[in-house]
């Protein structure tokens, strides 16, 4: 139901049409009367009703007055105009303030009822029409935001776009950029991430990202467009709380890439610009934040010749020392990433040190090294590559260094076994050993023999031999000292081996019998 009020200073005629007027009939309810223009307004500022039956000629503020302070204030509220003069003044000077209906007094109640109909049907129409207009005004706003990320999408991508375009959009979108230049932030997500994982970016980027302007995703990135308002470091601090917010939530880190600042027709410039950025990241690394200058100057792409020796590497690997590995291969990648040098260049340098690398493992394991080939070849970053490689280097040290530990113990395994048949020799040496059994450099020997047992080769001999007469000594009583001497590599001179004996000992042969 649509109110009206009724406002006349004559009382019989307000309780006339307020009785005689079925108000429901037409969709309307009598919401209040009033007795003068001032009464009147006092009631629309609380109840604003929609429609106003008014006597033209009141005391304090009369019709017209009043049909021209509502019309200032409240010009949705429709007027009809009851006078009980036909003077045609006082219908134009009405009609001036949006009221259509102007009828004289007396009026039966078939006349208000016709007005009341029409202005309902009227006050229906604009409704219908405003309901209609903030639908598609509804609908736009919903839509705007798909608009403008296809849009950026396009005018980046799309060779066919332009300044005239840009002019058109910028428009549509009611942005005023005042000739102020723009950046473009280009998000990579590294490792395995869900679809919804780039909307949290372009999120979490546009909170903090106050000076954001446009923003979108272009396959498995997110691409953003910032006005040029603060200075470097301001925006490198913005971009880094981007990074480390998305990182605390999601687990997952960010590569950014950073355009120069130009102007927004110049974004596909800058677009290209923040991808050739990106492409650098198998240089810099994952989570890195990439710019024009990380990347050199206009000789982006140009190969420099890289020439390594890998003969340094691989010797290093075949002694089975990790630790010279791991350098060496520090070494390798350094002056490689220093190249900057196409990346499928650089791969193959990287696989050719790999096939020389794993050539050197065992049979059992070279193959399972010649499938992890295929892993390494989808790598993204030269960090990852060369995680992986020197990992490879130093499992295969490791092969070399335990195949010669085993070698070593071997050799004094038969060295010692050798002392044990040869003990009772007064001739048995080191030199006589490595010379005439094992066929060996006596001083390597000496040294690998010190290595493994902790003792000179003649200390270990002395005190096996000691250790083998204190043993026979407790087994039998009436063994003889110059038997012993003999029998144990001393000779005929049983005084020497006395001395010995009670040098590791404490005691001669034959205290040792007595404290037996």
């Amino acid at each position: 139901m649509y109110k009206v009020l009724l406002v006349d200073d004559e009382r019989i005629i307000l309780e006339g049409i307020s009785k005689v007027v079925n108000w429901s009939s037409v969709g309307t309810e009598l919401a209040g009367t009033c007795r003068n223009g001032i009464e009147a307004y006092e009631h629309i500022v609380q109840a604003q009703p929609d429609i106003i039956i008014s006597d033209i000629k009141m005391p304090g503020m009369d019709g017209l007055q009043l049909a021209a302070k509502v019309a200032a204030t409240y010009p949705r509220i429709k007027f009809i105009m009851l006078s009980g003069f036909g003077e045609f003044d006082y219908a134009q000077t009405a009609m001036q303030y949006g009221v259509k209906h102007y009828l004289l007094k007396p009026c039966n109640e078939t006349k208000i009822m016709e007005a009341l109909t029409e202005l309902v049907t009227e006050i229906k129409q604009t409704e219908s029409a405003e309901y209609f207009i903030k639908n598609i005004k509804d609908g736009l706003v919903k839509v705007l935001p798909h608009v403008k990320e296809q849009f950026l999408k396009e005018f980046v991508t799309n060779k066919t776009y332009g300044a005239h375009d840009w002019e058109y959009y910028r428009k549509l979108f009611e942005l005023d950029l005042e000739e102020r230049n723009i950046r473009l932030i280009l998000f990579k997500l590294e490792g395995s991430f869900e679809f919804e994982h780039l909307f949290a970016v372009k999120n979490i980027a546009g909170e903090i990202l106050q000076n954001s302007i446009l923003s979108t995703t272009v396959g498995d990135h997110v691409l953003m467009v910032v006005e040029d308002t603060e200075t470097t470091e301001e925006l490198y601090e913005l971009i880094d709380r981007v990074q480390l917010t998305f990182l605390q939530y999601y687990k997952i880190d960010l590569t950014i890439a950073l355009s120069e600042a130009d102007a927004i027709t110049q974004a596909r410039k800058l677009y290209k610009e923040t991808l050739e950025c990106l492409n650098h990241r198998f240089y810099l690394g994952e989570g890195s934040l990439i710019t024009r200058s990380d990347i050199g100057d206009d000789s982006l792409g140009e190969t420099h010749d890289f020439i390594y020796d890998e003969e340094n590497l691989l010797l290093q690997i075949k002694t089975g020392r990790s630790e010279d590995v791991c350098h060496e291969m520090d070494a390798f990648f350094e002056s490689l990433s220093s190249t900057r040098s196409d990346i499928p260049l650089a791969k193959s340098y990287v696989i050719q040190l790999y096939m020389a690398i794993i050539r050197l493992s065992d049979a059992d394991t070279f193959n399972a090294y010649l499938e992890k080939l295929v892993t390494l070849m989808e790598m993204t970053t030269l960090k990852t590559i060369q995680v992986f490689i020197k990992n490879v280097a130093s499992e295969i040290a490791q092969q070399h260094y335990n195949h010669k530990v085993h070698q070593h113990s071997s050799i004094i395994q038969k060295v010692i076994a050798i002392i044990e048949e040869q003990v009772s020799h007064q001739e048995l040496s080191l030199n006589r050993v490595a010379h005439e059994m094992l066929y060996m450099n006596a001083d390597y020997l000496g040294k690998l023999f010190k290595k493994e047992t902790g003792e000179k080769f003649s200390n270990y001999v002395m005190k096996f031999r000691i250790n083998k007469a204190m043993a026979l000594l407790e087994h039998k009583e009436d063994v003889k000292i110059f038997e012993l001497a003999e029998q144990l590599g001393f000779g005929d001179n049983p005084q020497y081996f006395s001395q010995v004996f009670k040098k590791y000992t404490g005691l001669t042969p034959s205290e040792y019998i007595k404290k037996i």
